[in-house]
């Protein structure tokens, strides 16, 4: 079939969406009326770029608010995609290798910082590119630091492999690009050997690993490491446009590069992990998963290995930074915009796949589509960018420790009434050595004077963390704009204080803008 008839085919199939799941939350209520928009944006996307088939799914604070697929699972029969439809996910199974790596560190079943010798024995050989190298850690495969060359292009035809290929090669030795632990490089054979170290650790092939230790204890029963164990009604098969025609690329099998690779899922169960590493988020008290603690999640999604940093500017014309690299299994990356932002995509002949989440939001996205390396991301940012438009996605507030509402109640008492007895109560030990409690109390009497005195907090306080923040008080004739910082210590007296006048329309919210 040919992409322009296919096209029209596309564009008179109904959008079929999953049964929505009871999600109705104040952050789920503003998103779900820009749900509509997403539908048209990631479908003009697949109609635009010649996708055959698409899935996507919206998760917000860690449930599955959306999901949907458009477009066909084969060319010949156009047969429609749908969201239990299995696709190839490439890369972005580094996640799930990641994941098994500290169920194990977590069991005390191996140390991120032994050496990956001491689990992978033909690593044992390994000449080194200088003599001072130290030797490669289970830490440096998880976070592209072994000192491996970039070997996507050579990665990809490599699944097929069987252990006894992978030792073999080991035992040959392998080139290094730099010292383990200087540089950042993305390498397929750092996680093939990642899912060596599953395997002998456990005593169970990672494929059994995986579907007994995390996907079938997590629900996901649409995911697989064979496209032949995929039941054939629900298989998407992948293809390339060639001379304006779509052909198909035969499915690359599982081996022992499959850690790195090898899975294929649907949009609800992708939706479904990633709404498992996106609950990590906040850090919080109370029941925690079996399969994995919210610690250990959340340990995923740190910067463990800087990549680059970039400047762009913006539409607005502002200069807009973007810094990261990559955590276990996953990129991880800071802009002035969005703050902290983890995802990962995946490609491979016949496919091309993303998911992306803002942890101080609490929302993320997922897209897969059967054209090979499909492009997913700038409509996901639009997606996301859409989304945001709600005002749904506003970073989560921190919770402010007990101590810090009880110094905002303290430090509003001082700034009306200076009592030395009370501020001698209130303050860390260096806060009147910086600067003595004299002076503090006649710079605040006389802001108080300028403003017109009888201050009071106007709105809760806006914390920076559970120990860091501030507030405003309304006073007479003017605001005052009050911030404190609590010190280390058993009684977190504050440590540091100030309290300015604000201008007039000045709010405390800090705007995300590059300076």
């Amino acid at each position: 079939m040919r992409p322009l008839r296919l096209l029209a085919v596309l564009a008179t199939l109904p959008l079929p969406l999953a049964a929505q799941p009871a999600l109705d939350t104040p952050r789920a209520r503003q998103l779900r009326p820009a749900l509509p928009r997403v539908d048209s944006l990631l479908r003009a996307f697949a109609e635009r770029a010649r996708v055959p088939g698409i899935a996507y799914g919206v998760v917000v604070d860690g449930r599955l608010l959306h999901v949907a697929a458009a477009g066909v699972r084969d060319v010949p029969g156009a047969r429609p995609v749908d969201t239990g439809s299995v696709f190839r996910i490439a890369s972005m199974s580094k996640s799930f290798a990641a994941a098994a790596i500290l169920q194990l560190r977590d069991a005390g079943q191996l140390r991120l910082d032994d050496p990956a010798e001491r689990y992978v024995p033909e690593l044992a050989g390994v000449r080194y590119p200088t003599s001072d190298a130290p030797k490669i850690t289970v830490r440096h495969l998880l976070t592209h630091s072994a000192g491996f060359p970039e070997d996507n292009p050579w990665g990809d035809q490599q699944l097929s492999a069987t252990d006894e290929a992978l030792g073999a090669m080991l035992r040959a030795g392998i080139p290094f690009s730099t010292a383990p632990g200087t540089a950042y490089e993305y390498s397929n054979l750092g996680f093939a050997i990642l899912g060596r170290i599953v395997r002998n650790v456990s005593g169970m092939p990672y494929a059994r690993y995986l579907r007994t230790r995390i996907t079938g204890p997590l629900g996901m029963t649409s995911t697989y490491l064979e496209a032949r164990d995929v039941p054939p009604a629900r298989l998407v098969k992948g293809y390339r446009l060639e001379d304006g025609r779509w052909r198909e690329e035969p499915p690359l099998p599982d081996g022992a590069f499959g850690a790195m690779g090898g899975m294929l899922t649907s949009a609800a169960d992708l939706s479904r992990w990633v709404a498992f590493l996106l609950d990590a988020f906040p850090a919080r008290d109370g029941a925690d998963s079996p399969v994995l603690s919210r610690a250990s999640r959340r340990e995923m999604q740190q910067l463990a290995r800087f990549g680059s940093a970039s400047a762009v500017r913006g539409a607005d014309g502002a200069p807009v930074l973007t810094a990261g690299g990559y955590g276990y299994g996953l990129r991880v990356s800071a802009t002035c915009l969005s703050g902290h932002v983890v995802a990962h995509s995946g490609g491979l002949p016949g496919f091309g796949s993303i998911m992306q989440w803002l942890p101080e939001a609490g929302v993320g996205i997922i897209a897969m589509g059967s054209l090979t390396y499909t492009s997913w991301g700038a409509p996901t940012a639009q997606a996301l960018a859409l989304l945001a438009e709600t005002g749904g996605m506003a970073p989560r507030a921190p919770v402010p420790a007990p101590a810090l509402l009880a110094a905002q109640a303290q430090v509003t008492t001082l700034v009306n009434d200076w009592r030395q007895p009370l501020a001698d109560s209130v303050a860390a030990m260096n806060l009147f050595l910086d600067e003595s409690a004299p002076r503090r109390a006649s710079a605040i009497a006389r802001l108080r004077d300028e403003v017109g005195g009888a201050c009071r907090a106007d709105g809760p306080i806006v914390a920076e963390n559970a120990l860091r923040g501030e507030w405003r008080l309304q006073c007479a004739r003017g605001a005052l704009r009050v911030a404190v910082t609590l010190a280390p210590t058993a009684r977190p007296g504050v440590q540091f204080l100030s309290v300015r006048a604000m201008a007039p329309g000045e709010t405390l919210e800090k705007p995300r803008a590059c300076r």
